[in-house]
């Protein structure tokens, strides 16, 4: 498989031959097994406190003529909690039972549970490349991005040396990608309670430039809405698919092919 080679001002300077990483099948199902299990790992643990709900004293006594006693009451014996008292007479209710209406939790949620999942390090390495496989599938990349030219995109290694966002801007809208700059720019505000905690908006998923070696591209890419850089070792599932979605418009540059294929990265 060829693959044309643009420049930064978007002009054809010639042919690359890809690595055998875009040979593999696309498989959706490893894609999705894999991001799932990346999302679960970085979950927190949650849970309640080990005595809630049991922090009152609930002893409910049936002995006749015992102090805080039941006997003759025709009570049940679930536990009660003392709202007030006039003598040696209560009134109680159930609050502390799981049962009761404002009753503790039966079976609460443990911080011990184990929220990661694990891959095999073989299926880890066959969805990554199968999610490089799809960035070369037009009929995917066209179904999440406003872009229909040729993929996958790659263009030569002076892109890595970019160091400032306007000459970032310049570069992506030479390469065609205009009206994907202005999708990736939208946002939406996020329904629910993610509104308080800080996350308020939804914002979509742009372009991937993977590189081969940090000369200022990094830091060029990371204030343009939807755009993300990163080096072609640490490229992973979640990246290349997200939302375990195959199909992500992503930039190659010449050395991050070379690195593909002279490493044998994912194999």
């Amino acid at each position: 498989m060829q693959s044309t080679v643009y420049s930064n001002t978007g002009a054809e300077s010639g042919k690359k031959d890809l690595p055998p990483q875009f040979t593999e099948t696309v498989r959706p199902d490893v894609i999705q097994r894999t991001v799932h299990a990346m999302q679960m790992s970085r979950r927190q643990s949650y849970g309640t406190e080990t005595d809630s709900g049991q922090k009152q004293v609930t002893r409910l006594s049936k002995k006749r003529r015992s102090y805080r006693g039941i006997y003759g009451y025709g009570f049940s014996r679930a536990p009660r909690k003392v709202l007030w008292q006039r003598g040696q007479q209560f009134y109680w209710i159930g609050a502390e039972a799981p049962f009761a209406v404002g009753g503790r939790r039966a079976h609460p949620p443990k911080v011990e549970k184990r929220w990661d999942r694990q891959v095999n390090t073989k299926e880890r390495r066959l969805a990554i490349r199968s999610a490089i496989s799809a960035t070369a599938e037009p009929s995917l990349v066209q179904q999440r991005h406003n872009y229909s030219g040729s993929v996958p995109l790659v263009v030569d290694k002076t892109v890595e040396s970019v160091k400032k966002t306007r000459e970032m801007q310049r570069t992506l809208t030479a390469l065609g990608l205009e009206d994907e700059l202005k999708r990736a720019k939208e946002r939406k505000q996020r329904p629910g309670k993610g509104t308080m905690r800080n996350r308020p908006y939804k914002h979509r998923r742009g372009p991937l430039l993977v590189y081969a070696k940090d000369n200022g591209v990094c830091r060029a890419a990371r204030n343009i809405p939807g755009v993300e850089a990163v080096e072609a070792r640490h490229v992973n599932t979640e990246l290349l698919a997200p939302g375990a979605q195959p199909g992500r418009l992503t930039i190659w540059s010449t050395g991050a092919l070379d690195k593909l294929e002279k490493e044998q990265l994912f194999w």
